[in-house]
């Protein structure tokens, strides 16, 4: 079984801490490229934070954005699929933390907007320098935040909050876990994602999948953080980064390097193209386990290092 689209997340996986795309993985994404492989970028971000040396790459047409909120032919600058935010459900995620000491934002039309309170008080809401950095490349100030969303025709991409109290953070994450016209996730310890419902990467690769023709064995997924575990269960082969959640990796069917080791590429040369053997004892792997029943397919790496290490 060969694989024919790859999806990885952005920030934590393919870049490195520096938000720079490595040598060795822009060589391993070209040499997929050539292979005939759609290498599709899987982020929070809108296509319009994917870095001009990812989209850039020839052979890099299609994204899923806004975790997976919307799928983009960005050759074509065409949306294929959406699954957004009402605008009415917008404004009550807004309302809920106005007036607590939290941060929100919105992806609204492909475009994060902020409001000078937060753009300009960045390290208020325990964001890192580097996030900091990414936050106002992908943000564009507007004098408030509501009354933009309010004028607004049309649904939401996206909304984002950031905190300074974790405590706060939980208490808001258990609260909006009892909604069903939401989807909650966190790609960073100090913030919440909130995407209409059906919007999970997951959703978005195996939609982008069928649209192309690909079944899902033929799927390959890297990720690092919570938003990604959908795509990592629903992916034919789920990657976690070394310096990936703990609770993902325990979902994943491989485990590769750090994002400053290139964990990316040593992964894709290892199990694409070096050769198909190494993936059919990934699948001979989880055959057996199923045959056996002694432990799910998620739970054989002893198995699996063994196997990877004899081909």
């Amino acid at each position: 079984m060969s694989i024919r689209l790859i999806a990885l997340d952005l920030d934590g996986t393919l870049l490195n801490s520096k938000k720079e795309l490595t040598e060795r993985n822009r060589k391993a994404l070209e040499t997929c490229i050539a292979q005939g492989i759609w290498i599709v970028p899987c982020t929070g971000r809108t296509s319009m934070g994917i870095p001009d040396f990812v989209r850039g790459l020839p052979g890099v047409r299609y994204a899923i954005t806004v975790n997976g909120g919307m799928i983009e032919d960005m050759e074509e600058n065409k949306v294929l699929d959406e699954h957004l935010l009402k605008k009415e459900t917008a404004l009550e995620l807004i309302d809920l933390v106005k007036d607590r000491h939290i941060m929100y934002d919105a992806y609204i039309g492909g475009q994060g907007i902020s409001e000078d309170k937060f753009y300009n008080h960045l390290e208020d809401y325990r964001i890192t320098p580097e996030i900091q950095m990414l936050v106002k490349k992908t943000r564009i100030m507007v004098p408030s935040i509501v009354e933009y969303v309010k004028k607004w025709n049309g649904m939401i991409d996206k909304v984002n909050y950031f905190f300074d109290d974790l405590e706060e953070r939980q208490e808001i994450w258990e609260l909006l876990k009892q909604r069903d016209d939401i989807l909650v996730s966190t790609s960073l310890y100090n913030n919440l994602e909130i995407n209409g419902p059906g919007a999970s990467k997951g959703e978005g690769l195996l939609r982008l999948a069928s649209i192309l023709g690909i079944r899902r064995e033929e799927t390959m997924a890297f990720g690092d953080g919570n938003n990604d575990a959908s795509m990592i269960r629903d992916a034919g082969i789920g990657v976690v980064m070394e310096n990936g959640d703990p609770d993902l990796k325990g979902i994943a069917d491989y485990i590769t390097a750090t994002n400053d080791e290139s964990g990316v590429a040593q992964a894709i040369e290892k199990l694409v193209l070096s050769g198909e053997n190494k993936l059919a004892c990934i699948y001979l792997g989880w055959y057996y386990m199923a045959i056996i029943g002694d432990l799910s397919v998620r739970q054989y790496p002893c198995l699996l290092w063994w196997l990877l290490l004899q081909s």
